[in-house]
């Protein structure tokens, strides 16, 4: 218990160095940092500004808008109605939606299925990491996060008239195919999505903060973006720059009720509902999914195609580490990751039975960079000294 004590404190004293700091020299505006160590609840911080215009300050329960932590939420979803034989990862996606049909540059209309939109090697991607005016500009595709009042009908038909940027199956690249997926399901229940989720996920969970529109608006935070010397806060679209492209919010999308339910982007909640989840998926996915379910989520499915985090693979929701020295990161093999523009990371290790939520208020320096490697860096440097 001694031993348990000191680990205790060490993390305490070295998340609270890392969290203050980020406050202090601007990198975020807000943020709540929770871990849990073996089941335990070893590390809960709120720190910083819900709202730095109103000086309001963050609480444990401030609500932050998710962006892609939702990705693994919708697929925890869907593999619930895998389990009950609703659906199948190898159905074609023209199952239950039979408009969409996207072809690749030679014309031909491929299948595609529900394994590979879950995996994001559908042929599929994001509108962001187009340079310039590329085909999804064109097309005005929707990432989930911006164009208040467009509907997943109408988005699926732009998506559909893109061509393919290879052949299913071929290669990975993050995609709106989580987007895709919750229209899959949709259909296949005749339930909208976000009845869904609540229905299979985040209410069995007990997520009761948690989901595609909030109620107490006073319990959401303000959205920022990167910004020098500060992050600015975000008016009613704002974009930040993000690899050979920038990312597209509309912050408050989500009260406009023509908005579809972006499956890879559209939810929002809290830090201490998004733990739940994940510990949920850690002791075996009960009570939404069975072990044999999980353990197929947190395998990497997609061999040896490389994706855009170095040393890891995907598997039916998120990455999995294959090589921490390619990856440059102490977590075990095995460990799974994520993030959300929004300005939000989180990891699994289930060989040290940990799970580590960061959510902040701040797009995209919560997500990737010196805040959320120093978070993850001060954890295994506590549990490991």
């Amino acid at each position: 218990m001694a031993d348990q004590a000191q680990a205790d404190e060490r993390i305490g004293k070295t998340l609270d160095a890392v969290v203050e700091a980020a406050i202090k020299d601007k990198q975020i505006v807000g943020s709540v940092v929770m871990v849990s160590l073996g089941g335990r609840p070893v590390y809960t911080r709120a720190a910083g500004l819900a709202d730095r215009e109103a000086t309001t300050p963050v609480k444990v329960d401030t609500i932050f808008r998710w962006a892609s932590l939702t990705k693994p939420v919708v697929a925890a979803t869907a593999m619930a109605l895998v389990e009950k034989s609703v659906i199948s990862l190898d159905d074609p996606v023209t199952r239950f939606l039979p408009g969409f049909r996207p072809k690749l540059p030679t014309g031909e209309t491929p299948v595609i299925t529900v394994r590979q939109l879950m995996t994001h090697t559908a042929g599929l991607m994001y509108r962001f990491f187009e340079p310039g005016d590329g085909p999804y500009t064109q097309a005005n595709v929707s990432d989930g996060m911006d164009q208040p009042g467009l509907s997943m009908e109408e988005n699926l038909k732009r998506i559909a008239s893109v061509p393919l940027a290879y052949p299913p199956g071929a290669a990975w690249i993050y995609s709106v195919g989580m987007d895709v997926l919750g229209a899959f399901i949709a259909g296949a229940t005749g339930k909208s999505l976000p009845d869904l989720v609540k229905e299979l996920t985040t209410g069995p969970l007990g997520m009761a903060d948690s989901g595609f529109v909030v109620t107490e608006r006073d319990q959401l935070a303000a959205a920022y973006g990167d910004g020098s010397p500060e992050p600015v806060r975000m008016g009613e679209h704002h974009l930040v720059a993000f690899g050979p492209g920038s990312i597209s919010f509309a912050p408050d999308r989500m009260f406009d009720p023509g908005s579809f339910p972006s499956a890879g982007a559209g939810m929002s909640g809290t830090a201490p509902d998004f733990m739940r989840f994940l510990e949920a998926m850690r002791t075996g996915g009960a009570p939404v999914l069975k072990q044999s379910t999980l353990d197929l989520m947190a395998t990497n499915a997609i061999g040896d195609i490389p994706i855009m985090l170095p040393g890891r693979g995907f598997g039916l929701g998120w990455a999995v580490l294959k090589d921490p020295i390619a990856a440059a990161t102490p977590q075990t093999p095995g460990s799974w990751t994520w993030g959300g523009v929004y300005g939000n990371a989180w990891f699994v290790d289930p060989a040290e039975e940990l799970s580590v939520v960061i959510v902040t208020n701040t797009a995209i320096a919560g997500m990737t960079g010196a805040f959320p490697d120093a978070i993850r860096d001060a954890v295994y440097a506590a549990i490991r000294p």
